[in-house]
């Protein structure tokens, strides 16, 4: 399973340099082999940086979608709420994910393209789960919106600006101000009763 370790110690070396950063030969000597060898794994840099990138983009669908099947119809508070929190715990402990985040707003410029296709593919999957949600709790009446969209893409407003929390600053207690704050804004917009 060397392409799996070859995989690891670029996610290393990518993590912490960045593309441009990252050498072949750094990540060959982690895994105790030539730079050629990772040629008969990997057709290059770019490749081995895409197959890292796809891996962490399949950690996080797998987890926000596993996260979502065990949802039910009833307590979208908590579960809304419990996904904010599933969010910021997986991209402050989850290395894979620290540089996926990483990634997507810091791009190398050659695969930014490639990079916002990976991107806009997983949106777009959690986003119809999310949209589903958001149906089932309209249908029983535990939310008020006038479309699922709506909510589906407010709180996407919401998660995203977790995120530019923890790409840009490092500050717990700014990120655990913002979160309290957005989340009762949201939540307030869509309760059918007043409930903190």
């Amino acid at each position: 399973m060397k392409s799996n370790e070859i995989k690891e110690a670029a996610l290393k070396y990518f993590t912490i340099h960045g593309y441009e950063g990252a050498s072949l030969s750094q990540i060959a000597e982690e895994v105790g082999m030539k730079k050629q060898s990772i040629y008969s794994h990997f057709k290059g840099k770019d490749d081995l940086f895409l197959h890292v990138l796809r891996d962490a983009k399949e950690t996080e669908l797998s987890t926000k979608l596993h996260y979502f099947s065990t949802v039910d119809d009833q307590n979208p508070y908590d579960h809304l709420s419990g996904f904010l929190k599933l969010v910021v715990d997986l991209f402050q402990q989850n290395e894979q994910l620290k540089f996926w985040l990483r990634m997507s707003f810091f791009p190398p410029a050659h695969l930014e393209g490639a990079i916002q296709d990976e991107v806009i593919d997983l949106e777009r999957k959690v986003e119809g789960v999310l949209t589903e949600k958001f149906q089932a709790w309209l249908e029983v009446g535990e939310i008020v919106a006038d479309h699922p969209k709506t909510p589906t893409l407010a709180f996407f407003g919401v998660v995203d600006s977790i995120l530019l929390e923890l790409v840009y600053v490092n500050d717990e207690q700014r990120l655990r101000d913002k979160l309290k704050a957005s989340w009762s804004v949201f939540w307030r917009g869509i309760s059918p009763r007043t409930t903190e």
